[in-house]
């Protein structure tokens, strides 16, 4: 499944990441050094220019998929908000070689980060499944914890993804248009831990975007680091409006099931979710 339209430049897809974290600061799904973005770019990337510093590293799961293409990274501890005002100090880039046992991360030489991302083996897997299974050969994907979905995940009422999507899709039309396959609601996992990473990519297949409950999201895009970062804003609006209708002890209909319908067939959407 490559995609054949130009591919973006390696500053580009700095600049995509910088702006990117800064909005996911924004609107409150960042706190500290939370939240974390990664990139596979599967075609030839001269990355010197930009991170001169060669270091041989083990990759945290095996990507074989992913031989000789490159991964963006952030770093461990970098806050999202800063890195569009020093990308090249929070960002790693890794050249996978054959096999996808090993690679080399290229740093710059403003790096501020020890390691890359301790969720980096999370974000493997999902870019090592993707190229598997689908063929992309670029891929974004973002780590993020927005607060009113996180909250949700801790509401046993939500804890199933049907429930979860019967709650935030009916807030907005747009919603079922931009985020029509809704989000995958994952049970609580150790952070960073192989449970976790394996609920995640089976998750991903299916949707664009999971709910880590009691935790935060991952999201993914074949488009964009922007079209992820899209998707969080999406379903945590869906989740703000859902926390301030429990505020108010439950007043507000929502959209109905034959309103989300009516949108969905105007704008040609398929979603499991119309019935």
């Amino acid at each position: 499944m490559a995609t054949d339209h130009p591919k973006p430049t390696l500053d580009e897809l700095i600049e995509q990441i910088g702006e990117s974290g800064a909005r996911i600061c924004e609107i409150d799904a960042s706190e500290a050094g939370a939240g974390n973005i990664s990139v596979y770019m599967g075609w030839d990337v001269e990355v010197r220019r930009h991170f001169p510093n060669a270091e041989e590293i083990a990759l945290p799961v095996p990507a074989p998929a992913l031989a000789g293409g490159t991964l963006l990274v952030t770093g461990s501890g970098r806050r999202l908000r800063q890195i569009h005002e020093e990308p090249l100090a929070a960002i790693g880039a890794v050249k996978v070689h054959e096999g996808g046992l090993t690679g080399t991360l290229y740093t710059a030489n403003v790096r501020k980060f020890a390691k890359l991302t301790s969720e980096f083996n999370s974000h493997l897997a999902v870019h090592q499944d993707q190229v598997a299974t689908r063929g992309v050969d670029f891929q974004a994907v973002v780590h993020a914890q927005p607060p009113h979905l996180t909250y949700l995940s801790h509401v046993p009422a939500y804890q199933t993804t049907e429930a979860m999507n019967r709650a935030i899709l009916r807030w907005e039309p747009e919603t079922i248009v931009s985020l029509s396959q809704g989000i995958a609601v994952l049970p609580f996992c150790i952070p960073g831990s192989e449970e976790m990473s394996k609920e995640n990519v089976a998750g991903l297949r299916d949707f664009e975007i999971t709910l880590w409950s009691k935790h935060g999201t991952m999201s993914r895009s074949d488009i964009s680091v922007y079209r992820a970062v899209d998707r969080v804003e999406y379903a945590e609006t869906g989740a703000k409006y859902e926390f301030m209708d429990l505020q108010v002890g439950g007043k507000a209909e929502g959209l109905s099931a034959a309103e989300i319908r009516g949108v969905a067939e105007t704008f040609s959407i398929d979603s499991p979710w119309l019935s």
